[in-house]
């Protein structure tokens, strides 16, 4: 009988620290995945432009193919990647956040540039040239996981600098989660984004009452100003999330003075102000600081990769064809 005491006393000991990893494991997750906001808001920007002139039958079927090669590239591609790198090579890490970073920058940069400098788009014209709306999907569901994996591989980076845990399994658990949970969060939000129309022009023709049918023609209205809104601030989030991970790339190589300014200047904005605002207008000065040397990073990345990058892209990719 003792033994057997024994044994479940064992048992429940092993409960208590399964449970204590769980919860270090979602701490962590929810404190990683919070560093990732600026991407993931960008994420779910860009998403629902890969559903637009579809039919609405095809908009969630799409949606669900996209998450799935969505967690293709977290969970199968990049998880062994980053744990190969944090355990092997973490030197690596913050090279390849500037280069995350910097892709941000031009993404965000070309579109301020694209505003200000409107021109033809060779992707609608591509979309244009393609008759077979079977054809058409399949390209845009290729596309946007293309892109995504590009994303994905951003958030994955930055949840692994973040991630703070004793042993290689629980960092793996928590990036795994992270990795899970923002893919729910993101495509799940662009579900219900791109089927808001839907649902609002059913509640115009169908509600019971005037009320409902108001509601209806307000979610109609309100859903291009929404995509604008999200656009913005998706572009926003890339400028700032962009610009702060290259400065404090900068700062881990040994080259502070760009980081020191900024925070000096940003705590000096703060203290102009009530002690209560304090923090608050200090942290919109910096992210306002590291947004706009995002904008000029990205300015100046331009020219590259449209010049350089693109053109050795794009042989490289036809010699591979060949």
């Amino acid at each position: 009988m003792s033994g057997l005491l024994a044994l479940l006393d064992d048992v429940a000991a092993i409960a208590k620290v399964a449970a204590a990893s769980v919860d270090d494991v979602a701490a962590a997750a929810g404190k990683a995945g919070a560093k990732t906001a600026g991407v993931i808001i960008d994420d779910a920007a860009v998403t629902p432009k890969y559903v637009q002139g579809f039919a609405p039958a095809r908009e969630l079927p799409i949606i669900w193919r996209i998450t799935r090669g969505s967690l293709f590239n977290k969970i199968i591609l990049l998880l062994p990647v980053a744990m190969l790198l944090a355990n092997f090579a973490p030197w690596a890490i913050t090279p390849l956040l500037m280069l995350g970073g910097s892709y941000l920058c031009f993404e965000g940069a070309e579109k301020i540039f694209h505003v200000l400098f409107p021109h033809g788009s060779q992707a609608i014209e591509e979309d244009m040239s393609i008759k077979d709306p079977g054809h058409l999907e399949e390209q845009k569901i290729k596309g946007a996981i293309k892109t995504d994996f590009i994303l994905s591989a951003e958030i994955m980076t930055i949840a692994l600098a973040a991630i703070e845990v004793p042993n290689v399994w629980m960092q793996a658990a928590t990036l795994a989660v992270v990795g899970i949970g923002v893919t729910i969060a993101v495509y799940g939000s662009v579900a219900l984004i791109v089927k808001m129309d839907d649902v609002g022009l059913y509640l115009t023709k169908n509600a019971p009452t005037p009320v409902g049918r108001g509601l209806g023609r307000s979610l109609v209205k309100f859903m291009p100003m929404l995509m604008w809104i999200l656009s913005v601030v998706g572009t926003a989030a890339m400028l700032w999330v962009g610009g702060s991970i290259i400065i404090h790339g900068l700062e881990v190589l040994g080259f502070t003075w760009l980081g020191h300014h900024i925070h000096d200047l940003a705590y000096a904005v703060g203290h102009m102000v009530p002690a209560a605002w304090a923090g608050f207008v200090e942290w919109t000065a910096k992210a306002t600081m590291d947004g706009v040397f995002g904008v000029a990073w990205g300015l100046v990345l331009i020219p590259v990769a449209t010049k350089v990058i693109g053109p050795v892209m794009g042989v490289f990719t036809r010699q591979l064809r060949l």
